[in-house]
């Protein structure tokens, strides 16, 4: 007697139309749930994954009122003389709506792994969401998403409860493998019963461990392990005790006539830890925004990029309003021609170099696209890595990668959010000779976020210091290192010895948690608060010279050791009690440290009243 087959071929059919149904529907409700943040969040997602949860026999009976007779589907389809209780459709329908939570949560999940600067990094390249969605966040998600995929197909196979209820078990019809199963055992078919087992159980585990194998090749793949790394270090180019808080001097409001050419930013946003509240203008040169973690720096670029929403103000570039509240404009990212560099690069793991770079000039026709590319391979010197893929590039071609596809779309705006953090010492000092050669010859605006006093001295013209979201400094690069005026400033900007001051003359104060006098060339202002120096512009002598100001006996009270200066912790006036016992910081080379360190006490230093920084 021939065996009926039909069980698996419904089975297959079924499952196979849920499964496409399913892998539509899941994936546009995670893209869209992906960005929903409405008040019904949480009552969507219940909805959405009520089947994976429910009885089957609930979802069935729920099923049954939806298209039966009476029920709101039944009723219309009763209309055109047609019907799915108790067909084949019937079970195509149960298998889809229990297998769409898996499908979707899958999705949802790789979605959200799916590292949030690469799409943002898009948005500020000129793709369209639909562009992004295609190019970038789908093919990142593709080990979920068919992963999702092969586990819905195997609920749908797998399905029971609410397919006999909705469907029934007509032999030939609507009988599927498992209840092919049920209802053999229920007749003491055993044999019958254990061959569907096995094609059942050898279908869904063949897709699993099919899916399992090829994620694995693929995450080997993308991540690197089978091909050949590059050498971490890249050749040398040949061209190559306060803690109050400190009182805010208000920054002047800039002024901007929008038909000017430049950038003027005016913004508040309200954040989790602070409001960044910042006004600044920049005109063709490079800004340097220095502060601590949590300041505000990276928050005032992405507000500019577009990918945050100020709460309030204006953004205008070239005399266009990108963000304008009152006037309620606001222009989405990818059309504002401002290009972003985020500390971790956010290089598509999945293009290559020559493709990351191209990303950005889709409306550039081909030929010129790839003549375009190549002329910023040859910037940066990336020649012969335009067919490589990210992970097979050391960090600091990784960063020239970043920027010359920031550069490729032509911004008006370049942001740079401390693009050297990932670097280590050597990659950072030769990628960031390449930087300033780079922006030498950019006709724009330049904007470079970073918590480096020396990287920011180097790098850039001018300087805004940012703490607690708000700007307490602006002004030239010289100017703010040696005229702070605030003491948060000049601890933001490197100086390691301030002390409470008043005036005791005209050209004279006492320092007093120094517990010494000085004399001061430059005007003592009413409203004087501390006295600072910096630890390399102390001067340290093994016998005293009665001809200098500010000469003071000293005594040593520990020492601090880099690979070529000296850290000395330095007690004034008196021999320290302990290595904590001390006034001030003084910074020398160990050439001066080698002269003087056999010396017997005291000491002598002497604070140059041309560096000494009279605070408020």
């Amino acid at each position: 007697m021939t065996a009926d087959l039909s069980p698996l071929w419904i089975s297959l059919k079924t499952a196979g139309l849920a499964t496409v149904v399913t892998f539509f529907a899941g994936i546009a409700a995670a893209y869209w749930m992906l960005g929903y943040r409405g008040r019904w969040k949480a009552i969507i997602e219940g909805i959405f994954v009520s089947p994976l949860i429910l009885p089957p026999t609930v979802v069935g009976f729920l099923l049954l009122l939806l298209f039966g007779r009476n029920g709101a589907l039944g009723q219309l389809m009763t209309q055109f003389n047609f019907t799915v209780i108790f067909t084949w459709y019937a079970a195509v329908i149960t298998a889809t709506v229990v297998a769409f939570p898996l499908m979707y949560k899958t999705a949802l999940g790789a979605f959200e792994q799916v590292d949030s600067t690469l799409l943002q990094v898009a948005q500020t390249l000129g793709a369209s969401r639909r562009r992004i969605f295609w190019r970038v966040l789908l093919p990142l998600s593709v080990p979920g998403i068919l992963a999702g995929t092969i586990l819905a197909f195997a609920r749908a196979l797998g399905e029971f409860g609410a397919t006999l209820m909705l469907a029934g078990n007509i032999p030939g019809q609507t009988q599927t493998i498992p209840m092919a199963i049920y209802f053999a055992v229920e007749a003491g078919a055993m044999n019958e019963a254990w061959l569907w087992v096995i094609v059942i159980m050898t279908i869904s585990l063949s897709g699993i461990i099919a899916v399992n194998l090829w994620q694995t090749h693929y995450e080997r793949t993308l991540k690197g392990t089978s091909f050949g790394m590059v050498e971490a270090h890249e050749p040398v180019n040949g061209r190559g005790r306060r803690t109050a808080s400190p009182p805010i001097v208000p920054l002047a409001k800039p002024h901007f006539s929008q038909s000017n050419r430049g950038l003027l930013v005016e913004i508040e946003k309200q954040v989790a830890t602070f409001t960044l509240n910042t006004a600044f203008t920049a005109q063709q040169e490079t800004l340097g925004l220095l502060g601590g973690s949590g300041s505000g720096k990276s928050m005032t670029l992405r507000c500019i990029a577009g990918v945050e929403t100020p709460t309030r103000g204006r953004i205008i570039l070239n005399g266009q309003p990108l963000f304008d509240s009152e006037q309620q404009i606001n222009i989405p990212s990818h059309q504002r021609k401002v290009s972003l560099v985020f500390q971790n690069y956010a290089l598509f793991p999945h293009m290559t170099v020559a493709q990351n770079i191209a990303f950005g000039l889709q409306p550039v026709p081909k030929r010129m696209r790839s003549q375009q590319v190549n002329q910023q391979l040859a910037l940066l010197q990336l020649q012969g890595l335009g067919d490589r893929y990210p992970h097979q590039l050391s960090g600091g071609q990784q960063q020239r990668v970043a920027l010359a596809r920031a550069l490729a779309t032509e911004p008006e705006v370049l942001l740079l959010d401390e693009p050297f953090s990932a670097l280590d010492t050597y990659l950072r000092a030769q990628v960031e000779r390449q930087l300033v050669e780079t922006l030498s010859t950019y006709p724009g605006v330049t904007l470079f976020v970073t918590h480096n006093l020396e990287e920011a001295y180097r790098v850039c013209e001018k300087l805004m210091v940012m703490s607690g979201g708000r700007a307490i400094a602006f002004d030239t690069k010289h100017r703010i290192f040696e005229h702070p005026h605030t003491v948060r400033v000049a601890q933001l900007t490197g100086c390691k010895n301030v002390s409470r001051a008043t005036a005791t003359g005209a050209n004279a104060i006492a320092a007093l948690d120094w517990g010494v006098t000085l004399q001061v060339v430059e005007a003592t202002p009413n409203d004087l608060s501390d006295v600072g120096i910096r630890a390399h512009q102390i001067t340290i002598m093994p016998n005293p010279d009665s001809s200098l100001t500010n000469t003071f006996p000293c005594w040593l009270a520990a020492t601090s050791e880099t690979p070529h200066r000296m850290t000395l912790f330095l007690k004034l006036n008196a021999a320290p009690q302990g290595s904590q016992d001390y006034h001030v910081q003084a910074e020398i080379f160990k050439e001066k440290w080698q002269a003087i360190k056999d010396h017997p006490f005291p000491w002598f230093v002497r604070f140059d009243p041309l560096r000494l920084m009279l605070l408020v």
